[in-house]
């Protein structure tokens, strides 16, 4: 059913179950209705709006009209399109009358709304975009906090992919329609629904809610750098920027694509051929062996920290206390991080700075496992010479007694 069947319907129940005084007011009902209507009833007890005490008549008083007949023409209940954001915002872009529910809630949706990509085509007549019902439901309206809001993070891609998955469409308007796909397969996708973590980007935390817009290519580090901050530092003083800004290249998107966006490990960097890298420089370049350079850094402080790990595991099961030098060991693997943030910077000095930490911490910890598992080594000696010496004894003193007992029985 779309959203003008269920706003006629929604306004032709006031005739089924008419308030006091409003009878004269409703359509004549149509019998085969009833079964719509009462689905309708039963989905608006659960919208936020029916909890909060408001009626049918808050949203659709003033919209009958008569035919020339002398009776309401079909569809005359019906709100359309164009009307539906001004309507909410009747209530939603009224700061007093909104405090009255809850002082916390924002109410400047309407004015950013006709900023938006779908507010200006509106405007200009295109009644095909989307409008305050598509994302938040018709008689279902439920706060976003709520698991089964269309527009709660976990369901608001499902909820932009009803239009923009949509080939046909889309159409018209040019836009691909790839970006549900590619944002299921994304590391912010998986952080948000496979991790459950209700802070992971979803369409909304890049391209705004009600102003939605598309990220200009001059506006992502912007936007990208809103949650990765210190990446976003660091490419400052990178040579990219000022060469993606040269070609009119997204900065970040250059690398990390747009909407499927994969957890980057150290082959992201380099000139091999899983490195992003290599999209645009050569090994034999400068700056292709700088990222070689990078590359290699990391690899070699991840494998020298697996090591350290290592021994001191081997020594903490030989009954050796290395707690102290294990926990020195994850400021190692903070160096690494931090160094996998640096290469933002796209300098192989800023790098080994970093790197060079990281490894200062695990030689001394791969040292403290060596000395952890040669006093291990000496413990086992302290115990077998004196082990040895009594077996020793004891076969002796068994040969000595046997010895005089033979010469008892001689």
């Amino acid at each position: 059913m779309d959203c003008s069947s269920l706003l006629l319907g929604f306004a032709l129940l006031l005739s089924v179950t008419p308030a006091a005084g409003q009878a004269k007011a409703c359509p004549d009902c149509d019998a085969s209705q009833e079964t719509r209507l009462r689905a309708v009833t039963e989905e608006f007890t659960a919208d936020i709006h029916s909890q909060k005490g408001m009626r049918c008549e808050g949203c659709h008083t003033g919209t009958v009209s008569q035919s020339g007949q002398g009776r309401t023409a079909p569809g005359k209940f019906v709100i359309q399109r164009e009307r539906i954001p001004q309507l909410c915002g009747s209530c939603h872009a009224v700061a007093n009358r909104m405090k009255q529910f809850d002082p916390s809630l924002r109410t400047d949706q309407l004015a950013l709304y006709r900023t938006s990509v779908h507010g200006i085509k509106l405007a200009h007549g295109d009644t095909r975009v989307a409008v305050c019902t598509d994302c938040h439901t018709v008689h279902s309206i439920r706060p976003p906090s709520d698991t089964r809001s269309s527009v709660h993070p976990l369901n608001i891609a499902s909820t932009c992919k009803r239009c923009h998955s949509d080939a046909d469409y889309m159409k018209p308007y040019h836009i691909a329609t790839d970006q549900f796909a590619d944002y299921s397969d994304s590391v912010h996708h998986a952080a948000l629904v496979v991790n459950g973590d209700p802070s992971a980007p979803t369409c909304s935390t890049c391209h705004g809610s009600h102003g939605a817009a598309p990220v200009g290519v001059k506006s992502v580090a912007n936007v990208c750098g809103t949650c990765h901050v210190f990446q976003a530092k660091f490419f400052e003083e990178s040579p990219h920027k000022q060469a993606f800004a040269l070609m009119d290249l997204p900065s970040c998107l250059t690398c990390h694509t747009s909407h499927r966006i994969k957890h980057p490990d150290d082959s992201f960097m380099g000139t091999g051929p899983a490195a992003v890298c290599s999209n645009c420089h050569t090994k034999s370049e400068p700056a292709g062996q700088a990222a070689d350079g990078i590359h290699d850094r990391l690899r070699h402080l991840e494998s020298d920290i697996a090591g350290a790990k290592s021994i001191l595991e081997r020594a903490q099961s030989a009954g050796v206390d290395v707690t102290a030098s294990q926990l020195e060991l994850t400021q190692a693997s903070e160096a690494l991080t931090k160094a996998r943030v640096t290469l933002h910077t796209a300098r192989l000095s800023r790098v080994d700075t970093d790197v060079d930490a990281g490894n200062k911490i695990t030689a001394k910890a791969f040292a403290a496992g060596v000395a952890a598992l040669q006093e291990r080594d000496n413990r086992r000696k302290a115990v077998l010479f004196p082990l040895v010496a009594i077996v020793a004894l004891v076969i002796s003193l068994g040969a000595y007694l046997r010895e005089i007992e033979r010469s008892k029985g001689g």
